[in-house]
């Protein structure tokens, strides 16, 4: 092998390394946007202690990236967050989304709803008489969600999830496409949503 050749390799194999060593500081080192606009509410590494306040943590990047664009446009109803994303780039919003989605998500336990709960068998099977799918339909078995349309819900704290569904049942959150989660949410009862809002924090 002549000299010029091992000088490209030796390049080459530096570009690689460089690059992976790169993926690995940006996985680990947040967007300058992640400390100062939303670290706050929903911690360094996307699992917010307060209930109040969604788990970033783990979920897909195009369903977060999607809800700072609802937020910023207003699409999605919500003072604070429509202020904080009003804050963000698309360039910040993209970096914002990719990085939570790279943080490992902290799971939860269900209060009373476990195995063969009422909120197990709304989130697993739907309540046929009044035509309410399974939650399992379209977020998955583990609350694993489907990527760009359905959010990650499995180990998501059961007080916010609770409250979405109470504003999708009023429309004050109408975001979802085709109405489908204020279709859902309409036919639910409060014990209906606590149940499966329960269970779902402790879905693993």
């Amino acid at each position: 092998m002549s000299g010029r050749n091992v000088f490209f390799i030796l390049i080459l194999s530096f570009l690689i390394a460089s690059t992976a060593i790169s993926a690995t500081i940006d996985n680990k080192n947040p967007p300058q946007a992640v400390g100062t606009v939303c670290a706050a509410c929903h911690a360094i590494d996307g699992n917010s202690i307060i209930s109040a306040n969604p788990k970033l943590a783990g979920q897909h990047a195009e369903y977060l990236y999607k809800q700072l664009i609802n937020f910023k446009s207003g699409d999605r109803a919500n003072a604070v967050m429509s202020g904080m994303a009003a804050m963000l780039s698309d360039a910040d919003m993209h970096a914002v989304a990719e990085y939570f989605s790279k943080q490992t998500l902290n799971l939860g336990q269900a209060k009373t709803n476990g195995a063969g709960s009422l909120g197990e068998k709304i989130y697993r099977a739907g309540i046929q008489v009044n035509g309410l799918p399974a939650c399992a339909s379209c977020h998955g078995p583990s609350g694993d969600g489907l990527p760009v349309k359905y959010p990650r819900l499995g180990g998501q704290h059961s007080e916010y999830v609770l409250n979405q569904l109470r504003q999708f049942r009023l429309g004050a959150r109408a975001n979802d496409e085709a109405k489908v989660m204020r279709t859902i949410a309409a036919k639910l009862t409060d014990q209906e949503m606590e149940a499966v809002a329960d269970y779902i924090q402790g879905l693993r």
